[in-house]
């Protein structure tokens, strides 16, 4: 996962969880020419809107300007999960069991880098997705990134 450093996260969920917002990930993203974007993503029950990423975008800004972790220029984007959600930890592959994923890998494994299919369990540090009718385990380390795909 492309995610922040640790003390980024950390620094993030404090002030999101002080906003009543739930973390879903933040992730840091290098592009040429030494630009950065530190993309954060917050949901809440009833959902998150405009107001609600403004609100944490000013509180999370406001505590990185103070405890400078980021060095350079980069800029701050926050987002809710919208109906692709990234996925980054293994407690979210256990809360989507049943959804169909798109997961890519950081290198090829048995052939094959991206998988598509249904999340049918988490056991231990492994996701397992059902992939053309067979389940295929992926070492939660070797993901790169994941995301649900939609229904419509």
């Amino acid at each position: 996962m492309r995610q922040a450093p640790t003390q980024i996260r950390e620094l993030v969920e404090r002030a999101t969880g002080a906003l009543g917002y739930e973390l879903v990930g933040v992730e840091w993203v290098s592009h040429a020419k030494g630009r950065h974007l530190l993309r954060v993503y917050i949901d809440a029950e009833d959902g998150v809107n405009l107001t609600d990423c403004e609100r944490v975008s000013h509180q999370v800004s406001g505590l990185l300007e103070v405890e400078d972790p980021v060095a350079g220029d980069y800029a701050l984007e926050v987002s809710s999960p919208g109906l692709d959600r990234p996925l980054f930890e293994v407690a979210h592959f256990a809360r989507f069991v049943g959804q169909t994923a798109r997961v890519k890998l950081y290198a090829a494994l048995d052939g094959r880098s991206n998988y598509k299919g249904a999340i049918t369990a988490v056991e231990g540090d492994e996701v397992v997705l059902e992939v053309d009718g067979e389940p295929v385990r992926l070492p939660f380390g070797k993901i790169a990134s994941a995301r649900l795909v939609p229904s419509f």
